[in-house]
């Protein structure tokens, strides 16, 4: 794990964040001795898909074939 002292920390706290890896750790000493330790979180979890979490969005037309006669010739 790395290590930093307090004042390295308080110097580049924006840039030792934006190294860290998900999962990462830091450790800041004061004095050589370990006073806090820096966790990078990982991406937030996705919620779980709902099934009909999107009924009403979409309608269904009924079929018709009209739009159809002007690609007649592409369709053999």
């Amino acid at each position: 794990m790395p290590t930093v002292t307090i004042e390295e920390a308080q110097a580049h706290l924006a840039a030792l964040i934006e190294r860290l890896h998900p999962g990462e750790s830091l450790l800041i000493t004061r004095g050589e001795k370990p006073v806090a330790r820096l966790t990078a979180e990982g991406p937030p979890k996705r919620m779980p898909r709902q099934p009909g979490n999107c009924k009403g969005m979409l309608t269904i037309v009924a079929d018709d074939d009209e739009h159809l006669k002007d690609f007649a010739e592409y369709m053999g």
